[in-house]
């Protein structure tokens, strides 16, 4: 068998030597050869190709359509006719008046100003603080039809919850105004970015709102020092909540919604939060992944972001005028910003005390009492209880203060403390064991949507 194979090799190898030889003496030869054989394909192709249907014989249909001509003056008569009107939006400054705000809004209208200045409800559009949501609509000549105006809530309790809108329309009789408190919707979003020079940079180019950032920054605070830690090529990325009026985002006041979950690299480490209410007790807070609690029972600061302009220590007393133990924490900022409790508590006293102007004292668990002075204006009543990092009131400069400021005290059994200190020292609140399998469930959705978040990039809107 094997003496069989081997002569059939060589015979291969002999006709191939032969064809080779063959091809290299006649080369015309060859290639008349092959000219045949593709013309003997084509013979057959030809006589394929009258087997196919002839075009001319197969079904043919005339479909006929009317057209009708377009009347161009009915149309020019009917668009001449129609009334155009002008929706604009603005914010109110300090500096507007009824005629400047109305001018600057596209419309010329002097019942409108009018009306601003004089209507009880009207007057409140340029009333109070700035920076409310104005949306106007007038026809082509300037003339207002109506006015909606959006700010926060007046009650403080609705503060997070509620808007107000305020309508202004024209009917028959003129202006009427109608002002009414209206829920808030919130609206999922995503965002990441990378860090450049500074946190806020950063986020401002994601499309982050600031209270935003300075949540993220706050959950994160007991890992990161955004003061000192932060290096280029960091980068985040975050899953948040915005608050809408109307559909709108809001920023007055803060209220901006709040950090659902967060990731972090900060130097080639990754630090991760999110935040979780239990269902049974209705306390919330900010958890790593593992189900370790971010926050202690005690905030260090009751601002976001403050600087310190006077510490727990001696000091030379700027009113008066001589060396005396400062047995609080002052915090520069300006007038209006607002101040959160740093712990959960009962509200002891809401009022004007002394030298303290309006103060606020709250009572916490183990005989710890917080005061917060020179209050510009107060958000809680004596009794009510409150949790931490709630609003009690904002930054002024009332009592004996030189300018607006807010003076921070920490007692416990009556005797001042470090605030700082207390706050390090203070106990976490540990995850409730009956919660960690909807805490499980819940970091395993939150895990998608970051991963989503970085992904994608910034300003993605998920479903309310």
């Amino acid at each position: 068998m094997t003496d069989w194979i081997q002569e059939l090799k060589l015979g291969f190898i002999g006709a191939a030597q032969r064809t080779e030889t063959f091809a290299a003496k006649h080369p015309r030869a060859l290639t008349g050869t092959v000219v045949g054989l593709l013309s003997g394909f084509a013979v057959t192709a030809f006589g394929i190709a009258p087997l196919s249907p002839d075009a001319a014989d197969l079904p043919r249909q005339v479909i006929t359509e009317s057209v009708v001509n377009i009347d161009l003056e009915a149309q020019l008569a009917a668009l001449a006719a129609h009334e155009l009107e002008l929706t604009r939006n603005d914010l109110t400054r300090g500096s507007d008046t009824a005629d400047s705000l109305l001018r600057r809004l596209g419309a010329f209208d002097p019942q409108a100003a009018a009306f601003l200045r004089t209507d009880t409800l009207g007057k409140r559009v340029l009333q109070g603080r700035p920076g409310k949501r104005v949306q106007v609509l007038a026809d082509a000549s300037g003339r207002v039809e109506s006015l909606i105006v959006r700010f926060p809530a007046e009650r403080a309790e609705q503060a997070n919850t509620h808007f107000s809108r305020l309508s202004i329309k024209r009917g028959e009789q003129g202006f009427s105004s109608q002002l009414e408190a209206v829920p808030l919707r919130t609206q999922v979003k995503l965002g990441s970015g990378s860090v450049r020079s500074s946190l806020f940079a950063a986020t401002d180019e994601a499309g982050i709102p600031d209270a935003i950032a300075t949540q993220m920054a706050d959950m994160l605070s007991g890992d990161i020092d955004f003061h000192r830690d932060l290096r280029k090529g960091d980068r985040f990325s975050v899953v948040y909540e915005t608050l809408t009026a109307d559909g709108e985002p809001i920023t007055w006041d803060g209220s901006a919604g709040r950090v659902l979950a967060a990731e972090f690299v900060n130097n080639g480490r990754a630090y991760s939060a999110v935040w979780f209410k239990d269902s049974a007790s209705g306390k919330g807070s900010f958890y790593s992944f593992d189900g370790q609690n971010k926050r202690r029972a005690f905030l260090a600061s009751p601002m976001e972001f403050s600087r310190v302009t006077s510490g727990f220590a001696m000091r030379f007393h700027p009113i008066l005028q001589k060396w005396r133990a400062h047995l609080g924490t002052d915090f520069g900022a300006p007038t209006g910003t607002p101040v959160r409790t740093v712990g959960d508590g009962a509200v002891e006293f809401a009022g004007w005390q002394n030298g303290f102007g309006n103060v606020v004292h709250i009572r916490h668990a183990g005989d710890r009492t917080t005061v917060y002075a020179h209050l510009s204006r107060i958000d809680v009543k004596k009794g009510q209880r409150v949790e931490q990092g709630q609003r009690v009131g904002a930054v002024g400069a009332t009592g004996w203060a030189t300018g607006p400021h807010l003076h921070f005290e920490f007692r416990v059994n009556g005797q001042h403390q470090d605030p700082r200190l207390i706050a390090k020292a203070s106990e976490s609140i540990p995850l409730p064991a009956t919660a960690r399998a909807q805490f499980g469930e819940l970091v395993a959705s939150i895990k998608t949507q970051l991963t989503v978040a970085e992904s994608i990039g910034t300003g993605v809107s998920g479903a309310d």
